[in-house]
């Protein structure tokens, strides 16, 4: 059997390879090695005795990176008119409209996700600043960040999961990386109420502490119903906010139906929009 080793693509054979992650990093302890595994699609952290592993076929692979590329691709195909410089009709004469869409920062704990975040708004042409910085990092480096960047929309997301299933809702310690997506907004009001600035935030990947992220100030959160939440979702949600035009306000039912799993995976009070129309 071919030994597991940073960077395999695997799933854990006693949870019937339910998900599929790939190795961040492997502890090798006394008794046995474990393995800090991240979703490949999915924003989750989790750990696992690497004998429990399963090294996932390089087809089954390549099938399931396709698949998410066309669920993105056709998405951006069906967006992608809508948020270019157009033109609009009136009775009395024809004018020039352009659309100046919220700024975006993205802090992203996940190298490929980081990535894969920036091609997306890329190509609805969105103005987005995508930055990789580890979830625990994320509270050290949002002011300055904010400082340099004046954004509109904050997402602070990554990887995240409860280590203990089912129990300890309101434990802290409980969630892997909850703690730094809840520090990281409280800086982030913190900036705000500095300058004068009322940026719309998202924060939070799989399982996180949904409460206590809208607690510490965020707009919108992940997850209410402690499941797993999309790659996509937090970009969805950005993508919302700087597409709405500034007096509308956006609520989680405006959102929901875009979302893989609605409500169960997002929640939050809600914000007005950061698009304007300029003529």
């Amino acid at each position: 059997m071919k030994k597991v080793k940073k960077g395999d693509i695997v799933a854990r054979k006693s949870y019937g390879k339910d998900i599929i992650f790939y190795v961040k990093r492997i502890i090798k302890t006394s008794k046995e090695d474990i393995a800090i595994l991240c979703g490949l699609s999915r924003r989750i952290e989790a750990d696992s005795n690497v004998a429990d592993l399963e090294i996932i076929d390089s087809k089954v692979i390549k099938s399931l990176l396709e698949e998410e590329d066309k669920r993105i691709r056709e998405r951006i195909n069906n967006k992608n008119e809508y948020y270019k410089i157009g033109t609009i009709e009136t009775n009395e004469k024809r004018l020039n409209q352009k659309i100046v869409t919220g700024k975006i920062l993205h802090l992203d704990g996940d190298r490929r996700y980081s990535q894969k975040s920036y091609n997306y708004y890329k190509k609805l042409g969105l103005n987005a600043v995508v930055k990789n910085i580890p979830e625990y990092k994320q509270p050290r480096v949002i002011y300055q960040l904010l400082k340099m960047y004046n954004p509109d929309i904050l997402i602070i997301t990554g990887h995240d999961g409860m280590i203990k299933r089912g129990t300890n809702y309101n434990d802290i310690y409980n969630y892997r990386n909850s703690r730094h997506f809840i520090n990281t907004v409280k800086e982030a009001r913190r900036y705000d109420k500095d300058n004068g600035k009322e940026t719309v935030i998202f924060a939070g990947a799989c399982q996180s502490y949904f409460e206590a992220i809208i607690l510490a100030g965020a707009n919108f959160a992940s997850s209410p119903s402690r499941i797993l939440i999309d790659f996509i979702d937090p970009l969805i949600v950005a993508e919302k906010v700087a597409t709405t035009e500034k007096y509308k306000y956006i609520n989680i039912d405006d959102i929901a139906k875009e979302l893989r799993d609605g409500k169960k995976g997002v929640g939050g009070i809600g914000a007005n929009g950061k698009m304007s129309i300029i003529y």
